[in-house]
């Protein structure tokens, strides 16, 4: 049996083809871990972020401090609370 340049061609695309399919179907799997643990921290994130936001609103709503000062309230809580470094 005698293969032409271009038989030989189509053959190795029919086989390589498969081959790279199923080795992007094992990175998919990883990789969908992987996103499912960074959506859930940036969820745990936005929590926070969405928490120090309402301790900022009930802040200005209370009107016991001044607006920069609730401002400062807004920065400390993201800095120290969401990122979880804690203060000095």
């Amino acid at each position: 049996m005698k293969c032409t340049k271009q038989q030989f061609a189509v053959i190795c695309a029919l086989v390589a083809v498969p081959l790279s399919l199923s080795i992007g179907r094992l990175n998919a799997r990883d990789s969908d871990l992987a996103t499912g643990t960074l959506a859930a921290a940036q969820t745990a994130k936005q929590q926070c972020m969405n928490t120090c936001r309402a301790r900022y609103r009930d802040c200005r709503h209370m009107k016991q401090l001044p607006s920069f000062e609730c401002r400062g309230v807004y920065q400390d809580c993201t800095r120290f609370t969401c990122s979880g470094a804690g203060p000095g």
